[in-house]
């Protein structure tokens, strides 16, 4: 295989991935956009037991354009998933926690998106799982926004 044929095949797995993941309809209650936030914002929360995450962190960390994390995160604020609130130590940054009482709701969601997860192991096998894992890893460490 030639390199251009390997730079198209990649490139067609990387839109087909994509799209089977915002297709899948794991998200039924949540936008894509808006379960990816979630998920962020609730590994925080799993972390410290508060989940305060920077605006600025989501961003870097989603690769999504300010104005997009902005739109999510009003959407999720008036659903009920967040609360968004000045930084206490910097009144310029923006952070939101989520809302305790709304998070049964988001792990319903998030327990879809694990079983996706495990029916494509299923078919892939661990070790290919791990190689995914490696590849984005590699791509992530040398700052590859893609």
């Amino acid at each position: 295989m030639g390199d251009r044929e390997l730079w198209e095949r990649m490139l067609r797995a990387w839109i087909g991935v994509n799209g089977m993941l915002k297709d899948s309809r794991i998200t039924r209650e949540l936008t894509y956009n808006e379960a990816v936030i979630m998920k962020l914002v609730y590994d925080q929360y799993q972390a410290d037991g508060i989940g305060c995450t920077a605006v600025s962190e989501i961003v870097r960390e989603t690769n999504m354009l300010k104005s997009l994390v902005n739109r999510t995160v009003n959407a999720l604020c008036g659903k009920g998933y967040l609360i968004r609130e000045r930084s206490g130590k910097d009144a310029r940054s923006v952070v939101v926690r989520p809302v305790e009482a709304r998070l049964p709701d988001f792990l319903t969601v998030h327990r879809r998106s694990l079983s996706l997860v495990r029916q494509i192991i299923g078919i892939v096998g661990p070790e290919d799982a791990a190689c995914f894992i490696r590849m984005y890893e590699k791509l992530s460490a040398a700052g590859i926004r893609l």
